[in-house]
């Protein structure tokens, strides 16, 4: 029988359980509508937990901070020293119940050891495994472990599962070098270490590094300057710049936080120019002591800076304490921060079989729901399974290398950056991000451009195109990127962060061309709302298709549709609904919606039909009580773009859905628009799609 519950729990400190239970949590979250999170024990202190304010902002679970934890350290104690620990099991279980009956899973993470005082002579995270029937992961730290330690620890915490009555679900052995992975799987493969599955993830430093956020928010710092977002860049070590600022610079590194005080103007001048030259490493930050702030020459200085990138905190406290208080900060994980989620996400899914797991978990449930979090994990996974070669043109755009380092570490795709090599990684270095793994091409430089400007000029000859004004269009970003998914250097482009849709489609109708029997290229967005995905369509494209365009919309809609899981029923929408208003536009969706029949008889259509009648069942039954789509909906097919652009964007603004697109469909191969007001999640999710779409197409 599979579970309804897991419980997660380390003895060890600093084990990284987070990162397990995050990945546990992103897996049910993409299968469930309703999952919980509970902590039987909590931490003393006036402080929230932080585990559970991770899961709280990262996941829409739909729960109080009170539900989400039973007991402090403190509070458990006191009750097994009046010898009441029946009290403590007893409302546990009570609080685990009531969650186990509104929610499809219940996912339990417990308090490692170490928090507790030497009394506790018994590990409570089993007992209380047991007494909820909840089957047990178990994490273990090999950071700094020889191989006989860690194999022994395997062995010795299976037998405590088992000698406990617990269920053992899974182990994970956290922090592991690379050569310590290797033996041990080597070993696993010739004499299993346990029964139940064994994984084995790697130390990757920055998790465990602080940022310079975590800084700020340890010692209270204030942020005079620098961008939200350049908050999150990984402090790999501090200096003090206490010498002169020629003899400082020798010592500067990547990832530096330069501690300081407020006065030394020369060293602010000098860090900030070290932000803008090629020559030196790129610091982390700048952290400035006694309470002391810049004179407002310098902070002139600071703001006249275009795409000023380097924060710059403040603190009272003096040099030496200040350096003493930053080594004394740990990392955390916000749930805000993008770039570290994706790294440990990334992480887990490389090295976790997540189909061993799910076939010991009860992911099917009635409902027929779709949360945004469920469509994008399913993007995500899909991508994942069948990698593929993604060109996105637009390098020197901000957006498009934060979204490139988030797809790469969370191995969505494999990225292809148009643009020079030595400007691409200037600007991600001056932004903290780590692109190393994209490959960068440079058309002006590249070998593939006399191959691509022959193709060009032999695609478009005949349209009198001359061979020197091929050269000239193969050297754009547009044009050079699409004639690499042509020739299949790669199998999906993304652009439009910058360039306007007709210069994102413009290349692909003239080199990639429509599918056979597909009249036009058009437009969709996936419209995610609270627990369902609808699809729009085209509200970006087409100004004013006629009858036989809208109904090849309809058409490329639902196949488009059904590629991502969703069942199509299309609703043709009007102002009017059956046989009840006429004039030119109610004939123009009419006639559109008999060609999609007798094109395909196997699509469920209604039209015209209004969006009322369409998305709900009361209505549908008033207005058209036998039919098949009327009231469950799931594709629109707006009447023309002015309709249907505005109604995506009222319906974005108004219920806060999430809006995926706008997405491409009708061509050879995918080549996907962006929004110019596109945000990194919508890149990165538009290339998910991308990759998918190319999949379907090889």
């Amino acid at each position: 029988m599979k579970t309804k519950s897991l419980y997660i729990s380390s003895l060890e400190s600093s084990v990284g359980s987070l990162i397990v239970t995050m990945g546990i949590m992103e897996h049910l979250k993409g299968k469930l509508e309703k999952v919980a999170f509970f902590r039987p024990v909590i931490p003393n202190g006036s402080e929230r937990d932080k585990d559970i304010d991770f899961m709280m902002n990262r996941y829409p679970l739909g729960m109080e901070y009170t539900q989400m934890y039973c007991y402090t350290v403190e509070e458990v104690e006191g009750l097994i020293a009046q010898n009441l620990y029946h009290e403590v099991l007893e409302k546990v279980i009570e609080k685990f119940k009531s969650l186990e009956r509104c929610y499809d899973f219940v996912l339990i993470e417990g308090l490692n050891h170490s928090y507790f005082s030497n009394t506790l002579d018994f590990d409570i995270n089993l007992s209380i495994a047991k007494n909820l029937n909840s089957p047990y992961i178990s994490i273990l730290k090999g950071e700094h472990k020889e191989l006989k330690a860690i194999k022994d620890e395997i062995h010795i915490e299976a037998e405590a599962i088992k000698s406990a009555g617990c269920q053992h679900f899974a182990t994970f052995v956290n922090r592991l070098g690379n050569h310590e992975i290797e033996a041990l799987k080597k070993l696993a493969s010739t004499q299993p270490l346990q029964s139940p599955p064994l994984y084995f993830l790697p130390e990757i430093p920055e998790l465990s590094t602080p940022t310079v956020a975590d800084i700020m928010k340890t010692l209270g710092c204030t942020h005079s300057f620098g961008k939200e977002s350049d908050l999150r860049r990984v402090v790999k070590q501090s200096k003090i710049a206490a010498m002169r600022l020629e003899n400082f610079l020798e010592f500067i590194e990547e990832g530096d936080l330069v501690i300081t005080s407020g006065d030394r103007s020369d060293i602010l001048v000098g860090c900030l120019s070290t932000a803008f030259s090629k020559n030196y490493p790129t610091i982390a930050g700048i952290l400035l002591t006694g309470g002391i702030v810049p004179p407002l020459s310098l902070q002139r200085l600071f703001n006249g800076c275009r795409d000023f990138s380097l924060p710059i905190l403040s603190v009272d406290t003096d040099t030496y304490t200040t350096a003493m208080n930053v080594a004394a900060v740990r990392a955390t994980m916000s749930a805000h921060n993008d770039r570290k989620i994706a790294l440990a996400q990334g992480l887990f899914t490389s090295n976790v079989n997540m189909r061993e797991i799910e076939a010991k978990i009860d992911t099917d449930t009635s409902s027929s729901s779709m949360t945004p979090n469920m469509f994008e994990y399913a993007l995500f996974e899909r991508a994942r399974e069948n990698r593929k070669r993604i060109v996105l043109p637009e390098s020197g755009d901000e957006r498009i290398l934060r979204a490139v380092e988030i797809l790469l570490r969370r191995d969505v795709a494999d990225i292809i950056l148009l643009g020079e090599r030595e400007e691409i990684e200037h600007k991600s270095s001056l932004l903290g991000l780590d692109i190393s793994k994209a490959t960068i091409v440079d058309p002006k430089n590249s070998s593939l451009m006399e191959e691509f400007v022959t193709s060009f000029y032999e695609l478009r000859r005949a349209k009198g195109l001359s061979r020197s004004a091929a050269r000239d269009t193969m050297m754009m970003s547009n044009y050079f990127g699409t004639m690499m998914v042509y020739l299949g250097y790669a199998d999906g482009m993304v652009s439009g962060a910058v360039h306007t849709t007709q210069e994102t489609i413009r290349p692909a109708l003239q080199i990639i061309k429509t599918k056979p029997n597909v009249s036009i290229v058009s437009s969709l967005f996936f419209m995610c709302l609270d627990t369902r995905v609808l699809v729009y369509g085209d509200c970006a494209v087409n100004q004013d298709p006629n009858p036989e365009e809208l109904a090849q919309i309809a058409i490329s809609s639902a196949d488009t549709a059904k590629m991502f899981g969703i069942e199509p029923k299309i609703a043709m929408l009007s102002y009017s609904t059956g046989e009840s208003g006429q004039g030119d536009e109610v004939e123009k969706v009419r006639l559109a919606t008999k060609i999609v029949h007798e094109k395909r008889a196997d699509l469920l259509i209604e039209g015209p039909i209004q969006y009322d009648a369409a998305v709900d069942p009361s209505v549908a039954m008033a207005k058209l009580p036998n039919s098949a789509v009327a009231g469950q909906a799931t594709v629109f097919i707006f009447p023309d773009l002015n309709t249907g652009n505005n109604t995506y964007k009222a319906v974005q603004r108004s219920s806060g859905a999430v809006a995926i697109g706008p997405i491409l469909q009708g061509l050879n191969k995918p080549i996907n628009d962006l929004s110019r007001g596109a945000l990194v999640a919508d890149i990165v999710n538009t290339v998910a799609i991308t990759a998918i779409q190319a999949g379907d197409v090889s």
